[in-house]
């Protein structure tokens, strides 16, 4: 299937590995000039080459005003934008009382306002465009706490609300917005919590861990003209692991 993807242009955060880089890649495949963004400049050009970026912005989103200034240069660079991927690190565990207030200052900033940031400078491009993909890589915890990630429980349930009503309010300039949850997958991240197959099978229905290339293919179609009915949802993509709807 043609998604209609070629030279559409992309700006991917935190895509230097895991599933922001399979995303990065599952779109160079459909012929998107594809942006990406790490903390280190090296990273970035590294991983650019590799995958056939077309080329890269390096910026650490835990930092005020990065995810906004690095959105407004590639608009200014490379005149608009049509697709905009947000995805962050995970926080640090701690139940409530656990987490003091710098952690939740630091992962406001990184989960919230660096989203907040980039949407005000990519939506009035793609609304002068008529056209635009706004894809928010969350987690489950979008939709039911998980046990421990306090602030990511909080905050990433809150990005759901946020998407709903800014979609509603874009909807009509021909800009889509979507949530995408993943569960378990297999990243570097999730391979250091050394889960045997037992435990994984006991976790999520599908009994294994899901592909960030799985997650792409998703993605990738969201951000297509394809996909243009497609608005304000909190899409999982987890084997089953979600008890709710």
């Amino acid at each position: 299937m043609d998604l209609n993807l070629k030279d559409k242009k992309a700006l991917i955060f935190g895509s230097t590995g895991g599933i922001g880089r399979s995303i990065a890649e599952a779109l160079i495949k459909e012929g998107a000039s594809v942006y990406i963004n790490g903390r280190t400049i090296e990273k970035c050009k590294a991983i650019a080459q590799e995958i056939g970026a077309a080329g890269f912005y390096a910026g650490d989103l835990t930092q005020k005003g990065i995810a906004a200034n690095i959105t407004g240069q590639m608009i200014t660079d490379h005149k608009g934008i049509d697709i905009l991927v947000t995805n962050t690190g995970g926080p640090k565990k701690g139940s409530f009382l656990e987490v003091d207030l710098e952690q939740w200052e630091s992962d406001f900033q990184s989960l919230w306002l660096s989203v907040v940031e980039s949407l005000q400078k990519a939506l009035p491009a793609m609304s002068a465009q008529k056209f635009g993909r706004v894809l928010l890589i969350t987690s489950l915890a979008a939709k039911e706490p998980l046990p421990g990630l306090t602030t990511s429980n909080g905050l990433r349930a809150g990005l759901a609300g946020l998407v709903r009503s800014i979609s509603n309010e874009y909807a009509k300039d021909g800009i889509t917005l979507n949530l995408i949850l993943p569960g378990y997958t297999n990243t570097d991240r999730l391979k250091a919590l050394n889960l045997s197959e037992e435990k994984v099978k006991e976790m999520i229905p599908a009994g294994r861990l899901g592909e960030p290339e799985e997650l792409a293919d998703l993605a990738t179609f969201l951000a297509s003209p394809k996909a243009g009915y497609i608005t304000g949802q909190s899409i999982a993509i987890d084997g089953g692991v979600l008890k709710g709807h």
